[in-house]
């Protein structure tokens, strides 16, 4: 047996999927200090714009391959609810990005999934029993070791963060009811077609056209988001989420890296350990999700992990299965 049939198996599983999560949080990193270095000349909801814009080509191989029978549906009402909860998921967080420090933004940007498990219980009737109570509740105890509230001013930037977590939790709220009818190509679609109209709309009263190299720089931060979603997804196809979701947290690594060397940020001790309890707390809920959803217990539902809130494009293995 050859060495590299002996490794295939790896190369297509675990190993892959943690080397595709890797490359997702790197990207992610990179994306959000892209977002804060253009945002010294453009306003947050115009590079909300045009990170949707530059997305939305991407969609092209769909409508090319399938037509219009994507857009095909009965749930536009709940396909557009779905839209505005994600666009104002993320004009807050690209708003709370530009000035917040890199590492809180990742570190607080955890809490979308413990956010979702809570309003899964509400909304959507899924029993939450005590060992994930118990890590939502230590994922909560370290946002305030974050924010520190009573001991520091809290700013805006965090609240927003916080704020687009909470949003963006009950917009996976509506793409699970969503998923139980329509096809992952019509979801992506109609978003990609509510945010783009809406984000406009909110960036033109800062409107200023781009000079060419921060227009460069939306390029490069369509297709930079457009890689860490994909290879984020990937990772959580080809691997178990025990094996991807550690390696999740190289996203407050490379953010704490980037805010230093590039804009002489340096996270305080607390930010670590709220990060880490945020985390570990988040992780822990993923894994034993991913675990009760392989047992049927639990119904399939998107990964809440992507922290720039923005339509995944729809693989080319989905855009040949469905529509």
């Amino acid at each position: 047996m050859s060495v590299r049939s002996a490794l295939s198996p790896l190369l297509t599983g675990s190993l892959a999927g943690v080397l595709m999560m890797a490359v997702a949080a790197a990207a992610f990193s990179f994306m959000h200090a892209a977002i804060r270095h253009v945002s010294l000349e453009l306003h947050p909801f115009e590079i909300a714009f045009f990170r949707v814009f530059f997305g939305f080509f991407a969609l092209a191989p769909v409508f090319l391959r399938q037509g219009w029978a994507p857009l095909r549906t009965s749930k536009v009402k709940l396909l557009g609810i779905r839209g505005m909860l994600n666009a104002a998921a993320m004009l807050m967080f690209f708003y709370g990005l530009s000035i917040t420090p890199l590492a809180t933004v990742a570190a607080l940007g955890f809490t979308a999934p413990l956010f979702a498990t809570v309003l899964a219980m509400l909304v959507l009737g899924e029993v939450v029993r005590l060992r994930r109570w118990t890590a939502i509740v230590i994922g909560f105890a370290g946002a305030m070791v974050i924010l520190r509230p009573g001991v520091i001013e809290v700013g805006l930037g965090p609240m927003l963060i916080l704020g687009s977590s909470v949003v963006w939790s009950v917009a996976l709220m509506v793409i699970k009811v969503l998923t139980r009818t329509e096809s992952s190509v019509t979801i992506t679609a109609y978003a990609s077609i509510f945010l783009s109209p809406v984000c406009l709309v909110v960036a033109l009263p800062f409107w200023a056209w781009p000079s060419l190299e921060s227009l460069l720089w939306l390029i490069a931060i369509g297709i930079v988001g457009t890689i860490a979603q994909t290879a984020m997804n990937q990772s959580f196809k080809i691997a178990d989420a025990s094996a991807v979701l550690p390696v999740d947290f190289s996203k407050l690594l490379w953010a704490a890296a980037i805010g230093y060397v590039v804009f002489g940020e340096l996270p305080d001790v607390w930010t670590w350990v709220g990060g880490a309890m945020i985390f570990s707390s988040a992780t822990y809920i993923g894994i034993r999700e991913a675990r009760l959803k392989k047992e049927g217990k639990l119904p399939a539902g998107p990964p809440s992990t992507a922290v720039d809130r923005v339509p995944p494009v729809a693989s080319p293995r989905a855009m040949g299965k469905e529509g």
